[in-house]
């Protein structure tokens, strides 16, 4: 079985080069899709350049997406339809990964992950694993690679063997959740499964580690780039969040509850030793990425 890690891409090149430097061993072929709008639809530039990482680039299929989905809402009355249209946009970066796959065999393992949500692909209960559908449940972090959200767990990377892969946007909007048997509406949804496996060592997610000025950039270009406008939060505010170790999204909150941008909940500085080794040896390398 090879395994192909596929991902998207905006800015993240830090984050890049370490998943490239965990994942190298276990990974056949790396999928990096780059969209030249971003998912507000502002146009941008192509930030990925296959010659800053020689050392995987025999490994890395790189694939530009030139256009917008077919279907965008013409007029934009609303939040609803910005908000619609980033999740025709987000779905389109996951789909065009099919071009990649195309020589995989039908038993090939295909990981989907955004770049910031790292599988543990050295975990024992992933090597022993024989499903065909793998949810990786993964430590949360914010800012920082030793600032743990210790409030919820992450099902961020998702895979499936390639046989059983109905489309990539189906493997993203799987439920992090393993159904009984006896559930009934696991019957009638595609995203509720019986038949698949939780790795609960599965890994990382590490999210916003960037500065206060490319933080707001992104936030006001992601999928709910809407919302975050509204918010009223300016840099000088992620300044404040990013040098106390404040998460200031409530996760748990009704989605049409705005004061949901200002939770102010404070993270855990967590032991290294749960960190990927090529983290703990590489310290040195990304101290500013360290408490």
């Amino acid at each position: 079985m090879k395994i192909y890690d596929c991902t998207t891409f905006y800015s993240e090149h830090m984050m890049m080069d370490v998943r490239f430097s965990i994942l190298d061993k276990h990974v056949e072929k790396f999928v990096v899709t780059e969209s030249l709008y971003s998912h507000s639809g502002k146009r941008k530039k192509l930030n990925f350049d296959i010659n800053n990482y020689p050392k995987y680039k025999d490994k890395i299929i790189y694939l530009v997406i030139d256009k917008e989905p077919d279907d965008l809402i013409k007029v934009e009355k609303n939040n609803v339809h910005k908000r619609l249209n980033s999740i025709k946009r987000i779905e389109l970066s996951y789909n065009y990964m099919n071009k990649a796959i195309k020589d995989a065999s039908e038993d090939d393992l295909i990981i989907l992950s955004d770049n910031d949500e790292i599988p543990n692909l050295d975990s024992n209960k992933f090597l022993k694993c024989n499903k065909n559908v793998i949810l990786f449940k993964q430590l949360f972090f914010y800012y920082k690679f030793d600032l743990f959200y210790d409030l919820m767990p992450w099902f961020g990377s998702k895979a499936c063997k390639k046989k059983s892969l109905k489309s990539f946007s189906w493997l993203n909007n799987l439920k992090g959740k393993k159904y009984p048997f006896w559930r009934v509406d696991t019957f009638f949804s595609e995203n509720k499964l019986i038949n698949l496996e939780i790795i609960d060592d599965g890994g990382w997610h590490f999210t916003n580690l960037k500065t206060p000025e490319d933080l707001y950039e992104k936030l006001n270009n992601f999928g709910h780039h809407d919302e975050f406008k509204e918010s009223g939060i300016t840099i000088k505010k992620l300044k404040y969040y990013i040098e106390n170790g404040i998460v200031f999204y409530n996760h748990f909150a009704d989605q049409k509850n705005q004061n949901k941008w200002n939770y102010n909940y404070k993270l855990k500085k967590i032991n290294n030793k749960l960190l990927p080794n090529y983290l703990i040896q590489n310290k040195e390398k990304f101290k500013n990425w360290f408490c």
